[in-house]
């Protein structure tokens, strides 16, 4: 177990693998909303063996090893779980070159403070914009009715979100909800909200950030993906079908699944180019610009490098 200390002392609890040999750098794992750190162990223990390098995963406050005895007195909200990425990295920077890899939420929280000055480099998958717009009609739907019937009368009742109850994953903190539900509202996610003043700090990543989206994301279609990931400045935008990760489903939680390890190749390749930059082969295989798509209810106006993996 590993734990980290914030100036206030709170905790954040969570797990650091090591290689057998010298660790050549270190995998920090940004976790999506409601998903608890051991969903991602099997990837994990894959990076620690592909790429030499030591992985850390770990829980925001609030939920898994990082949860509190009463649900009810977390407040945190989605930027204090920013704050709890940055304090992993600036923690981990002081034994070498760091490399995040996001799922989710994690792809956003990479920018949301200044955790990014101390990465090598974001790997996301299944990062994008929550906005309903850019979802099917039918997972539109049930994003409406989770966020304005049945979560808010659970919210008051119980004083957090009780998404184990719903099957949805880990609990979350009012505020998390409140943040999730608010920015959810927007096309742009947060950099539509006037209050989010910490949008700053994505025009300042200078680091290689590349987004991993597949075509049956319900939560983060590719359209979703390119109207978030072109406010970074260097990202760049990969495209996959299940069948090209020899697959049937895909979704939004089974990229950093063992069934899905054809997408860890690539990955893996991206890692060792950011701790071992001499030593490293291209970023990423050969690929081929594709034509962008808007959402269902607004056309795309961005400019993040979109690619479609070769079949």
């Amino acid at each position: 177990m590993a734990r980290w200390t914030h100036i206030d002392g709170a905790v954040v609890s969570g797990r650091r693998k090591a290689p057998t040999g010298e660790a050549h750098g270190t995998v920090v794992i940004a976790g999506a909303t409601a998903v608890p750190a051991s969903y991602y162990e099997p990837l994990a223990d894959w990076l620690v063996d592909a790429c030499g390098v030591a992985v850390v995963t770990f829980d925001y406050r609030g939920i898994g090893g990082s949860r509190g005895p009463s649900m009810a007195t977390h407040r945190e909200d989605l930027r204090d779980w920013a704050e709890d990425l940055a304090l992993v990295v600036r923690s981990e920077a002081a034994r070498g070159p760091v490399v995040v890899v996001g799922h989710s939420f994690g792809g956003h929280a990479f920018a949301m403070t200044e955790a990014h000055r101390h990465a090598a480099g974001l790997y996301t998958f299944g990062t994008g914009s929550g906005w309903h717009g850019w979802m099917t009609r039918g997972e539109a739907r049930r994003v409406q009715l989770l966020w304005h019937v049945l979560a808010p009368p659970l919210v008051a009742w119980h004083g957090y979100l009780p998404m184990k109850r719903l099957g949805m994953g880990e609990d979350l903190p009012a505020e998390v909800y409140r943040d999730w539900k608010r920015w959810c509202g927007y096309p742009r996610y947060f950099f539509d909200d006037p209050e989010a003043r910490f949008v700053r700090h994505f025009r300042a990543v200078s680091v290689p950030v590349v987004g991993v989206n597949s075509v049956d994301d319900p939560w983060a279609a590719p359209a979703s993906a390119e109207a978030f990931l072109s406010r970074y400045p260097t990202a760049s935008l990969h495209t996959v079908t299940p069948e090209e990760a020899g697959v049937e489903a895909i979704g939004h939680m089974a990229y950093v699944r063992p069934r899905c390890v054809a997408l860890w190749e690539p990955l893996a390749a991206f890692v060792r180019s950011c701790v071992r930059p001499a030593e490293a082969p291209e970023l990423l295989p050969p690929s081929r610009h594709i034509e962008t798509s808007g959402g269902p209810n607004r056309p795309y106006e961005g400019g993040v490098p979109h690619h479609r993996s070769p079949a």
